[in-house]
C-alpha cells in the first residue's frame, strides 16, 4: 500500500506546483496546444491557484510516492452528491508501474469513508488515452460539458463517473 503525502505547507505546494508544471508540459501540448498548457498552469497548477483550491475551495492534494520521491499527484473534493476527482497525474517515466491503480483504489476508498455514491472526475475529449484507462476501471462517460475557462479557451471535456458501493461495517472499522 503507498502512503499518500497529504499537501498541507508552502513547501509542498511549491513542490507541486513544479511537478504540475513539468506533467502538463509533457503531455498536454499535443492534446491542447502549448499555449493553451500554458494559460492552464498558471491559471490552475501555479502556487497561488492550489494554495486558493486548498484554503478556499475544499481541494485536497497528495503526491503519488514512488520508491523514496513523489512522481505524480492527484486531487479531489468532496461535493454533495460525489467525490469529484479533479486531477490525477504521473511522470511519464512512471506510468505503467500501477501507480495510477493503486490512488484510485485509495481515492474509491475514500469516497466509501465520506459515504458518497461515486467518483466524478473530467477528462478532455482529446485524451484517448486517459479516457480508456478510466473505462477499464469502470467509469462512463455521463454527458459533454465545454467551460469558458478565459483567455480565449475552453475545457472541452467528457464527465465520467464511477459508483462506490457504500461502506461496509469491515471497512468503518479503524
Amino acid at each position: 500500500m503507498n502512503d499518500y503525502e497529504f499537501v498541507t505547507n508552502r513547501n509542498q505546494i511549491r513542490h507541486l506546483a513544479d511537478l504540475a508544471s513539468a506533467i502538463w508540459n509533457e503531455h498536454f501540448p499535443p492534446i491542447i496546444g502549448q499555449d493553451q498548457v500554458d494559460y492552464m498552469v498558471c491559471r490552475f497548477q501555479s502556487e497561488s491557484a492550489i494554495t486558493r483550491q486548498i484554503c478556499s475551495e475544499g481541494y485536497r492534494y497528495y503526491f503519488i510516492p514512488y520508491d523514496g520521491k513523489s512522481v505524480g499527484y492527484f486531487a479531489i473534493r468532496p461535493d454533495p452528491d460525489a467525490l469529484f476527482l479533479s486531477k490525477i497525474y504521473i511522470l511519464r517515466e512512471f506510468r505503467g508501474r500501477g501507480l495510477a491503480r493503486a490512488a484510485f483504489a485509495y481515492i474509491e476508498s475514500q469516497c466509501r469513508f465520506m459515504d458518497l455514491p461515486r467518483i466524478r472526475l473530467t477528462v478532455n475529449r482529446g485524451n484517448t488515452h486517459a479516457m480508456e484507462i478510466y473505462r477499464k476501471i469502470g467509469f462512463s462517460i455521463e454527458r459533454t460539458q465545454v467551460v469558458d475557462i478565459g483567455g480565449g479557451f475552453v475545457m472541452d471535456d467528457f464527465v465520467m463517473e464511477k459508483p462506490v458501493a457504500a461502506k461496509t461495517e469491515s471497512s468503518t472499522k479503524l
